[in-house]
This record gives structure tokens, sequence and C-alpha cells, in this order.
């Protein structure tokens, strides 16, 4: 047991084909006290003298290893990535390969993990980092969307790299230390390199049942109890921040407007550039916020800390240079490096093949002896067809783009299916809900397959069914009200992205109007009615997904104010405290063997636009 305000260095085993030469693993917690030392530090060299190190980075991967669907089908991303790095590695330069986080959650390939421990057949990024040489990553908020302890089984089956970070904490299936830790020093090549990882206390699904203690706590008070301990042991320190680019109510990166990530880069910059002279970088993540695509911007660097981030989805490959010297330190480069799409049209003789990939951009032995076989285990699962479609009602452009303004047509039809899936199971349910940004892509005609399914709702949410008043319904759904994206702010909102603003939609049980009113504040539900007849004093079964269960976190169905660009500071309503029960059904699952028992989705069965939701004075 190591006493509050002390932590402690311990040697560990870098990854056995990465780029660090020794590694040292920061014991201990500095979340309730102040660090005043650190015990092993006679185990770290003295600095080395000059010299330089090169950072390749990315974030928010979310599996992307492969594109295993839509028109660049069969890119190999994270092959790309790994053949960039190894060229560079052969120079023999001091190198770090890093991911700042959210390794899972967005394709078929999760469904590895699976849903228990029992279906665990392995974690795909982290299989595929530890043979591509990643040096460490951190936990990202979507480490924990299908539990804590399938997190730690894949960490301890595959991770043959440290998992960082400094402020999650009260975990009953991770365990401190073992599983993951605060920070790490790397030495490489003589540079003693410091590492901490923090974790978005905002968007962390914790208050699960399954791990009911699990905490984060604030980045910026964990930062300022480790860091000036730390800092004097290194030459350089990189915060591994899966925060956010900005800080509090921020708009960046995949965020359509306004969205409140809490405490994130900028607190971070600002603190460390107070605390300490050792040069800190941070590298960013959670935002998907595409930073210094062509070198260094000014406005990336904060009391003389730089920020650093790749967008997501394995479209970048961050690369940064800095140089140590008796005078200083200095950022030589910074860029970022496109992964370039597969059209098989494009050979490598065609005019324009330097633009899409080609064989000699991919270690194509990494990617047959690490790649392949994982794709191998879902390749079947990725082909099942699910339905035949034979109609333009659900597709992107005529049903999504309204997730958030409107009635939309695949929102009803998945409400509705879900609904009749969970009836057909034997539970009593009276209707549904489901948040609009939960859909990520439409149903285009054709035949539909389990792949293209998962691209429509990639995000692991089980179907919870909550026990809901008809006066908590009223207030919910004037809660919902206030967070329609109005007509006068469809021009200055991009509403084909991510829009936090948890905005709800129903299954047919369920019809009412919206005054938008003249602002947000003002708007106002009006005539409520289930099954056609008004709201009566009686309470619902209600289904909706872990997500909104869990209080929406960022999309506030939790009490804190609404973001999303809604002006007034409203408060969001509060679900968290309804009584409810985890049926542990996959949402995404089950609504699709509904759509396996129709067969065919047409203009008959799954066009469900039927003037369920009015928005008084937009036409409806």
């Amino acid at each position: 047991m190591i006493e509050p305000g002390v932590m402690r260095l311990v040697e560990g085993s870098p990854n056995p084909i990465g780029n660090i030469d020794q590694l040292f693993l920061l014991q201990g917690e500095g979340i309730t006290t102040p660090v005043a030392r650190i015990d092993g530090a006679d185990l770290i060299p003295a600095r080395a003298g000059p010299g330089h190190l090169r950072i390749f980075h990315f974030n928010d991967l979310h599996n992307h290893l492969t594109d295993l669907s839509g028109p660049t089908k069969g890119t190999r991303r994270f092959s790309q990535m790994v053949k960039r790095v190894r060229d560079a590695r052969a120079l023999g330069d001091p190198m770090l390969f890093l991911s700042i986080g959210d390794d899972h959650t967005g394709t078929m390939l999760d469904e590895l993990v699976g849903w228990s421990e029992d279906a665990f057949t392995l974690d795909p990024s982290y299989r595929a980092y530890s043979g591509g040489g990643i040096d460490a990553t951190v936990l990202g908020n979507h480490e924990f969307d299908r539990g804590s302890a399938l997190l730690a089984r894949g960490i301890r089956a595959d991770a043959q790299f440290p998992v960082l970070s400094a402020n999650v904490h009260g975990s009953q299936h991770l365990k401190p230390g073992q599983d993951y830790i605060p920070g790490a020093i790397a030495i490489v090549q003589g540079l003693r390199i410091g590492l901490i990882g923090l974790t978005t206390h905002v968007e962390t699904r914790v208050g699960q049942v399954s791990d009911p203690t699990l905490a984060v706590a604030s980045p910026v008070r964990v930062l300022e109890n480790i860091l000036p301990a730390l800092a004097p042991l290194v030459d350089v320190v990189l915060i591994m921040s899966h925060c956010g680019y900005g800080d509090g109510a921020h708009k960046s990166g995949k965020a359509a407007a306004i969205r409140d990530i809490g405490e994130a880069d900028f607190s971070l910059a600002q603190a460390a550039g107070m605390i300490t002279k050792t040069p800190v970088l941070v590298l960013g993540a959670h935002t998907h916020t595409r930073l210094n695509e062509d070198g260094l911007d000014a406005a990336n660097i904060l009391n003389g800390v730089p920020i650093f981030q790749t967008e997501c989805n394995g479209q970048f490959l961050g690369e940064i240079e800095v140089r140590f010297d008796s005078g200083g330190w200095e950022i030589e480069k910074a860029c970022l490096h496109k992964v370039k799409p597969l059209n098989p049209a494009v050979g490598a003789s065609h005019t324009y093949a330097a633009h899409y990939e080609q064989d000699g951009d991919v270690d194509l032995t990494f990617d047959k002896d690490v790649v392949a076989p994982i794709l191998a285990k879902v390749e079947t699962a990725l082909k099942v067809k699910i339905a035949d479609v034979d109609t333009n009602a659900l597709t992107f452009q005529t049903a999504v783009l309204e997730r958030y303004s409107n009635e939309s047509a695949l929102m009803n039809f998945i409400c509705d299916a879900i609904v009749a899936r969970l009836k057909s199971l034997g539970h009593d349910v009276d209707f549904a809900l489901m948040n609009g940004a939960t859909i990520q892509s439409g149903i285009e005609p054709g035949a539909l397959s389990a792949g293209d399914w998962f691209n429509v709702m990639p995000y692991a949410d089980e179907v919870f069914i909550m026990q809901v008043t008809a006066r908590q319904l009223m207030d919910m759904l004037q809660s919902n009200a206030k967070r329609l994206l109005r007509k006068d702010e469809f021009s200055q909102t991009d509403h084909t992205g991510f829009l936090a603003r948890g905005f709800l939609h129903t299954s047919r049980e369920i019809r009412y109007r919206i005054n938008p009113g003249v602002t947000a504040a003002q708007a106002d539900v009006q005539d409520i009615t289930f099954k056609g007849a008004p709201l009566a004093d009686q309470t619902f079964n209600v289904i909706m997904s872990t997500y909104l269960a869990l209080g929406g976190f960022g999309e506030r169905w939790n009490g804190l104010p609404i973001c999303g660009g809604v002006p007034g500071d409203l408060a969001g309503y509060d679900l968290r405290d309804m009584p409810s029960h985890n049926t542990s059904l996959v949402f995404r699952d089950e609504v699709g063997a509904q759509m396996r028992e129709l067969g065919t989705l047409n203009d008959t069965n799954a066009n469900a636009r039927d003037g369920r939701l009015k928005i008084i004075g937009q036409g409806t």
C-alpha cells in the first residue's frame, strides 16, 4: 500500500516491438492529494544531453483498423500508420508511437469484445496495437461502453503496452497499477519522456450497475497534483489527454454546435505552463479536432504548451519532432499525414495513384499477420443480410438530417421496431424514447447487411426499461422542446454532424406538438396523447438506451444545463433517478432482429413519418 502523497516508479516491460528502451511505471494515486515525492526516482538515468524526439500519434480510432464497408471499403488505415512509423524507425531516430484513446466503439470489430466475459473473443484494437508497436494508450470515454469488466479482460488479453489514466478510479474490475497506471517514464535512446494519461470527466460512463463506484476525477486537479513531482525527473512531459480541444462549453471537431466538454486541453495547458519549465506537450483527443495539419498553429499554444490532435477514425497520423539542447527546446516539425483511401479503380500506374492507397503505403507483413486474422473473425458476420430495403424513406438525406429538428422517419421506425421486438419477447412496455445523435447514417435502398446496419447504430447501448409517470413524461417532453434545432439556427449549424442536445424521438404511441416560441426558453409542448388519449394519472414502462438511462452525459438528461448551443442556461431534465431495469438486450441487435422479421423494408412498413411530432410554424 502506497501512502497518500507518495508515488512509486517500478520498472515495467515495454511493448517488445515498440520504441521504448526502458519503461518505468508510475504507481499510486494523485487524486486525493498533491504528490510530495516519487520513490524510485533513482532508477531514472541522468539526462543524456542534446537530442531530438519524433512522436507519432493518433486518437479516436474507434476500431477503424480497416474500412469494413462503404465507398472506401478495404482501406488499411492502421497498417498504413504502422508502415510510416516503421520506415521512420529504420532511420534510427528516437521515437514514440502513441494512441490517445477511444480505441473502441465504431465498427463491427467491437463485436469481438462481446457483451459478457464469457462471450469475449479478443480486443481487436489492443491486439493490433501490440503487433503494430504502439508504446502506450490512454483510457477514453468509449473504452467503458461495454463495461469495465470487459475492458479489463481486453487489456489483460491483448495490451502489451501500458494503458494510462491518472484520474479514473474506484472501479471494481479495473485494477490500478496493473490494468492501468496514472503515468510512466519512457527511456528512448537516453531521452527521458514523462507520460501522464487523463480521461474526460464529462462523458465517461460512470454510474453503471456493473461498476457503481467507477468515477473520474477532475483532470486539472490531478495534473496539478502529479506534474510538479514528475516533471523534474524527465526531459519532456507528454500529457495524453482524452479530454477534448477547448474548455467548458466549446465548439470544435465533430461538434455541430457548442458542446460541454468540462475541463479539457486549454485548462491542462494553462495549468502545466504555470507548474513547470520542463517542456510539456498536450496530445489530445475526444473532440475529433484536426489540429496543426501543415505546421504548429500559434493558436494551439497556450501558456507555452502546444496542443495537438488528429481528428478521428484513422483519417490522419500526427507527427511531431521536438529538439532539445542546452538553450532550451523547440517544435521542429508538426504535421498530419493523411491516411490514403482505397479506390480499386486507381492502380499504381494511374495519374492519381499518389492520392490513393497502394501496396507500397501499407506494411503488408503486419497487415497479413496481425490485422487479417482479426478481420477474418468478423468477415462472415459483416455479410449477413438483415433485410432488403425497397424505400427511400430511411436514407441519410430523407431521414437522418431531421434527427435534431423535426419528425424523422428513421428515428420513428427504430422506436417502433424496438417496441414491437420487446413485446414479442414478452416484455411489458408502452413506448420508446431515443435520442437523435444515436443515428450516424441512413438505411439506403438495396440489401442491408449487418455491417451496414452497424454503421447506422454504432454505439454500444443496451435496452433499459424505465418507469415514468405521466407528470414526468410531460416534463421530459417540455425539456425536449427546448432542445429542438430551431429553424433560425439551420444556417449556422451543420446538422449533418454531431449535435449534443439530446433531442428525443418517440414510438407511435406518443403524439404531441411543439410550439418553438421566440426563444428556446419559451418552447412549449401541446396536445400530448398516449394511444390517442390525453395523458391520465398513469405510469409507463418506457424503453430507453443505456446512454439515456445514465443521464445522457454531454447531452444533458442529467439536470445540468442543456448544451449543444441552446442559450439561456436551461436545466435539462434528470432521468437518472427513475426506476429502471437493464434487460441486457443490445439495442442495435434487437432492432436488427425485428427488421429480419419484416424481411423487406418498404413504404408501407417503414415509412413511419406519420405526424406523431408536429412543429408549429415549420410546415408540419
